[in-house]
């Protein structure tokens, strides 16, 4: 069974971290909401308060497959501020068998940190700027090597599509978009 890591800090875009959560759950792929700020709630940046399935220091790294940033402000810099969320973004997009991803300005993160290098990237168009070395394709989500990246919150079902994809099959993805009545 794949597991997924999506990691909460203060400020993030709850419709981008929350249907990525949905999609995963419902096509049977188990993730945890993780917090970085040590807290067992996380505010969002639209005053939505959740309760997380972890804290960081309690996250069994070698048992995740995806580690995904949603966006959001100020939760993209919140993210990029946790160090020791960073030392693991690099291990993961450094290993064979691991994924990274990220939606809205959090692609942002990857082109600092070099992951996007020649790659196909996409991210909110005031961060594209930030995807450094990448071909931005304005596409609504991009899957390249072990990296994903989503445009923004109005394309979480496409970029949450993609993930379940990447473990289940593009079938499963199919499926699922047909149950939830969305045209892929």
């Amino acid at each position: 069974m794949s597991r997924i890591g999506i990691f909460f800090a203060e400020g993030y875009e709850e419709v981008e971290a929350l249907t990525v959560v949905d999609l995963a759950r419902r096509a049977g792929l188990e993730i945890d909401m993780i917090s970085v700020t040590g807290g067992r709630e996380v505010t969002g940046s639209h005053s939505i308060t959740v309760k997380m399935d972890k804290v960081f220091s309690e996250v069994d790294f070698g048992g995740l497959d995806m580690l995904v940033l949603p966006g959001g402000m100020p939760g993209t810099k919140n993210l990029e501020n946790c160090q020791e969320l960073m030392e693991k973004l690099d291990e993961f997009y450094a290993s064979e068998n691991k994924y990274v991803a990220a939606v809205c300005a959090a692609p942002s993160i990857f082109g600092h940190r070099g992951y996007l290098k020649g790659r196909r990237a996409t991210s909110f168009p005031d961060f594209e700027c930030h995807l450094e070395g990448s071909v931005v394709t304005h596409g609504s989500a991009e899957v390249d090597g072990n990296v994903v990246t989503g445009r923004g919150m109005g394309c979480a079902i496409p970029f949450g599509l993609a993930i379940v994809e990447l473990f289940q099959g593009k079938n499963a993805a199919d499926a699922l978009a047909e149950k939830i009545v969305y045209t892929r």
